[in-house]
């Protein structure tokens, strides 16, 4: 319980937490179930943590556990994060590390039983102020009062509301079946194709340029992939894709995957989302910026139908514009990108759905707490269709809220989704099988990647310019292999869909994916989903 306690804790930092000044430290964890109590010391806790001693009050909670669970409960009470008191009381004013620490709060309470909201931000900040460091055993350390309860109702409550475990492992065998299934309808040996994991013929050149829009008093940097040769040699117009990052990533996140489909042939645009990019949440995190801007939700989509208006027109008279296919783009986009992809393929935001869903007070994830930031704005424009947008990649979205399946039945485009079964930003059963089902449009796939992460598919070094330290179990392990799948899939979509190559569609397959499929990060790819 209090391993599960502390992994919300851990993903709240990474967006949430403020100041106040206890009088005292607790000393005890008192755990209330009904009526029932029970109480533990911190030292118990801590000897366990440092010297694997168990003293006899401990033995009692530890005999529930699975040695499994023993030695995750020891690794998370010894796990000490980097992260500077600055960054903690910066992050302390985001409205959404408000909402996720109310909500653990109603489970970590106070030594009056109440929510334990305002001791949870005072016991980060001095743990992270201490010459300990910001871990657990340190963060309940410096809990106000003499104890700290916790109400084991509430945390079962927002357990069963988080866990989607249970549902997932029946989802995941029921694709992996389907994917099986349908692989071996498939003769094709892959081994004897050309591997698309690897580097195409095309030479490219990139070049970075700022276009400022009057319109919204902002300034648009991308970097362009272009082909050295003048497009009058071309025989047809070259296909474009646009790749857009998510929220504390950049330009630089998927320099490799720009790289890789210049190479197979697409010119390339990949704009920097200014105000919610690595560079401005470090700036945040510093206390050198606010915090970043929940408008970014309107405006990544709304920066792509700009640079498509500005290359149509400059288009009509530079050389190195002309010969591109400007009617018929893709987009492919990660995360907040994703979500950003699936709006400009057609999918309106869906705000009477998102207002209702979010005035309803109930236990939330960390994606649900996100979505829900958007009705902080006055007024907004809900639909953000660009009709020249013609097929979409949306990588670990989160959309069930924003979109709704409302909204995701609009797309008439291909979109391929993929997922990360051990996402746990974007959960993968709410925010990518679930929306799955919602698609109606007859091209669509699914390739989900199991035990692959939120962050699986980012270039090395992405998270380091965040300035946030991320706990390992939540980046994951092997992203060069998930790294490759988004390499070789897009390739393969976006050859089908806007260069209209139809020996490229042999590859869209659950086959392909059992090909490519590493025992690491096993790939399933899927056209439908069977009953769950």
């Amino acid at each position: 319980m209090i391993g599960f306690i502390w992994r919300l804790l851990v993903s709240s930092i990474l967006l949430a937490l403020v100041i106040t000044s206890p009088v005292q430290a607790a000393d005890r964890i008192t755990f209330w179930f009904g009526s029932a109590q029970r109480s533990l010391s911190l030292n118990s806790l801590e000897l366990y943590a440092t010297q694997v001693y168990v003293t006899p009050e401990l033995e009692f909670y530890l005999n529930q556990l699975t040695k499994a669970q023993q030695q995750q409960l020891q690794t998370l009470l010894q796990q000490r994060l980097e992260v500077s008191p600055i960054a903690i009381s910066q992050v302390t004013y985001s409205a959404i590390g408000e909402a996720l620490l109310q909500q653990a709060g109603n489970v970590i309470q106070t030594d009056t039983r109440q929510n334990g909201f305002q001791a949870l931000r005072a016991a980060l900040l001095l743990a992270a102020s201490d010459p300990d460091g910001l871990t657990a055993i340190n963060t309940l350390r410096q809990f106000p009062g003499q104890s700290i309860h916790v109400d084991l109702d509430q945390a079962f409550n927002l357990a069963t509301t988080l866990d989607q475990s249970k549902t997932q492992s029946k989802a995941i065998a029921a694709i992996q079946k389907t994917a099986a299934r349908e692989a071996n309808q498939t003769r094709i040996n892959f081994a004897q194709q050309p591997d698309l994991r690897q580097p195409g013929d095309s030479a490219w050149q990139r070049q970075t340029q700022t276009i400022y829009d009057a319109s919204r008093d902002r300034s648009v940097t991308f970097d362009l992939y272009l082909p050295p040769t003048q497009f009058t040699e071309l025989s047809q117009p070259l296909p474009v894709l646009f790749l857009l990052h998510g929220a504390a990533e950049d330009r630089q996140t998927f320099t490799y995957l720009a790289q890789h489909l210049a190479s197979h042939g697409f010119a390339i645009v990949v704009p920097e989302n200014s105000g919610n990019s690595s560079q401005r949440f470090r700036q945040f995190l510093q206390g050198q910026a606010e915090q970043p801007d929940v408008l970014e939700l309107i405006n990544q989509p709304l920066d792509v139908t700009f640079l498509l208006n500005q290359f149509q027109q400059q288009a009509k008279t530079e050389p190195g514009l002309q010969g591109l296919n400007w009617q018929q783009v893709g987009v492919i986009g990660h995360s907040q990108g994703g979500y950003a992809a699936l709006t400009l393929a057609g999918a309106p935001i869906e705000v009477d759905r998102l207002r209702q869903t979010c005035q309803q007070p109930k236990n939330v994830g960390i994606s649900q707490v996100i979505q829900c930031q958007l009705l902080q704005l006055p007024a907004f424009r809900s639909n953000l269709h660009d009709p020249r947008v013609q097929a979409v990649i949306a990588v670990n979205p989160a959309i069930s809220q924003l979109l709704g399946q409302s909204g995701l039945s609009q797309i008439q485009v291909p979109v391929m989704m993929v997922s990360g079964s051990a996402d746990l930003i974007a959960p993968t059963i709410s925010e990518q099988i679930d929306p799955f089902t919602w698609l109606t449009t007859p091209e669509k796939y699914l390739a989900l990647i199991e035990n692959g992460t939120h962050f699986s598919v980012l270039a090395a070094g992405s998270l380091e310019r965040i300035g946030l330290p991320i706990p390992a179990d939540l980046i994951g392990s092997e992203p060069t292999i998930a790294q490759s799948y988004l390499k070789a899939l897009s390739t393969a979509f976006f050859q089908t869909y806007l260069a209209h190559n139809s020996e490229a569609k042999s590859y869209l397959n659950a086959a392909y994916g059992r090909y490519l499929s590493q025992p690491q990060l096993k790939l399933s790819i899927v056209r439908s989903i069977p009953h769950l």
